[in-house]
């Protein structure tokens, strides 16, 4: 039924069609049942002959007081982005010219971007159409006007960023600001920066240590010096390897960028590079972002690919790759991201499903295996997609080698249902270490992390799990293994500039850029 009145203006029928979502959800919620939110919407506005839906923002803005507490949780545009405990606020460093050109001639050979490209308006690796491009542009690149977003514990990510080869002011910038984000009510609790194996030295982690920089996403693409010589990387496997040990000994999360299907690959060599990217203690990396190698035209690879010397994995064999992939990840290590943020349109070959990481896990299933990355147990996204929550929750203890240190991986599962609520990452750093803080028998916590959503750090919500005391037994257990075990004298955090405090509640005080704590 349409009911559609000549005497009703658009934003008449608008507003009757808010209120009658808004009535329909508060039906659902006091009868304790689930809304399909977009069914709603499309059914309601339908209803009132509406062309578009009303703006989620209006809906929310309409909702009764009294009803704000429980309905606006459910009105979330994206409730995925907050499921593991923070909300990850990406900004884009403005465009310049890669600092390895002045040692290769050229950039890489599938890359894109750069002010040197086809899209001269757009961050290295980007194409300047990607949503966070866009709003990057839309702001002529101030960091400030890109991260508007109601946020109480944020991850600040720069993308494509490679500090240590852009200008000085930078640098300036993050380390005027450390002090006021120490004491801000909005907590910064970790600052990831995206950069190179040949910008990942001791002086350029020195300079990212004195950031408030937790996390390092280092463009690695393949474990093979032929391809990373072919593509015109400007690295060496051996510095990846290299990169990776200064980093987890310094105490930083190292995630890695890999690429499937590049030039002088092929199925099987995909496969076994996988295969020794997680079993190679050189490499072992403790997150990934998997992103299957696209031609995007502007670029060297799209010359090849016009010539016919380079073709893309048909959809299906990608599918199973990236399948097969995922049945390797170790349970340590998470996936963050499975394809790049770039318009379809603008890909001449390479994936051609927007859903890929969807595709896989169902590929997977037909399989029988299964992806135990730390992404996929995550208890805020069981909840979200599997409507699942834990049950009997204890403490689980993975050992293993990795970039020449003695690594535990602490964490609070429910093994039965194999869901994650928390984890800690804790090293025996290698007598190689750099830093004098951590020289002569320190171990370092790496990560801290406690899933489920977003709850403020002076809040507590007995639903959710973060505040609920994971953290400080976890904490507790990292500084028996560091004294009983480790033989270690102090343990160090590296921690987010937003959660200094925390630490000094459990005795843990300033030392350079680490949190400390001695072990007498």
């Amino acid at each position: 039924i349409v009911l559609v009145s000549g005497d009703l203006s658009h934003a008449e029928l608008m507003m009757m069609t808010i209120a009658d979502i808004i009535k329909q959800l508060i039906e659902a919620h006091e009868q304790g049942k689930d809304v399909n939110l977009n069914k709603l919407k499309t059914k309601t506005s339908a209803k009132y002959g509406l062309s578009a839906q009303p703006r989620l923002v209006d809906v929310i803005a309409a909702v009764p007081p009294q009803y704000r507490k429980v309905l606006v949780p459910k009105l979330k545009a994206k409730p995925i982005r907050t499921a593991s405990g923070i909300a990850v606020v990406a900004v884009m460093c403005k465009p310049h010219r890669c600092p390895h050109i002045n040692f290769t001639g050229n950039i890489c050979v599938y890359c894109p971007g750069g002010p040197d490209s086809d899209f001269e308006y757009s961050t290295q690796s980007y194409t300047g159409y990607e949503p966070t491009s866009m709003r990057a542009i839309r702001a002529r690149y101030d960091p400030y006007l890109q991260t508007r977003h109601r946020v109480e514990q944020v991850n600040f990510y720069s993308e494509r960023g490679m500090h240590c080869g852009c200008d000085e002011n930078n640098d300036n910038a993050f380390n005027s600001l450390n002090w006021y984000s120490e004491r801000s009510l909005t907590k910064c609790v970790g600052i990831t920066i995206e950069t190179r194996p040949d910008y990942c030295l001791k002086r350029h982690l020195s300079d990212m240590l004195s950031y408030g920089c937790t996390r390092l996403e280092i463009g690695v693409q393949s474990v093979y010096e032929d391809v990373a010589r072919d593509t015109n990387r400007g690295h060496t496997v051996k510095a990846v390897c290299e990169s990776f040990h200064l980093a987890k000994d310094a105490g930083f999360k190292v995630v890695a960028h890999m690429m499937p299907d590049l030039p002088n690959m092929g199925l099987e060599r995909d496969m076994d590079q996988f295969v020794e990217f997680f079993e190679n203690p050189a490499f072992r990396p403790d997150g990934m972002k998997l992103y299957p190698t696209l031609v995007i035209r502007g670029t060297g690879l799209y010359e090849l690919w016009k010539t016919g010397r380079y073709k893309s994995y048909p959809p299906s064999t990608l599918v199973d790759l990236v399948a097969r992939i995922l049945a390797l990840v170790p349970p340590w290590t998470r996936v963050y991201r499975v394809q790049r943020d770039i318009p379809m349109p603008l890909v001449s070959s390479g994936v051609e499903h927007g859903n890929l990481r969807e595709l896989a896990l169902a590929r997977m299933k037909d399989l029988g295996t299964q992806c135990r990355d730390v992404r996929t147990r995550e208890v805020g996204i069981q909840e979200i997609h599997h409507k699942v929550r834990p049950y009997q929750i204890e403490l689980v203890r993975r050992d293993y080698v990795a970039n020449g240190g003695w690594e535990t991986f602490l964490s609070y599962e429910d093994p039965e249902q194999d869901i994650l609520v928390g984890l800690l990452r804790l090293r025996k750093c290698s007598e190689e270490s750099f830093r004098p803080e951590l020289k002569g028998g320190v171990s370092i916590v790496r990560e801290l992390h406690v899933y489920g959503s977003v709850v403020p750090v002076s809040s507590r919500d007995p639903s959710k799990f973060q505040h609920q005391g994971f953290g400080m037994l976890l904490m507790e257990e990292a500084e028996r293994i560091a004294k009983e075990e480790h033989g270690s004298w102090k343990i160090a955090v590296i921690s987010g500039v937003g959660t200094r405090n925390y630490y000094r509640k459990i005795g843990y005080e300033l030392e350079g850029p680490y949190m400390v704590k001695r072990l007498d």
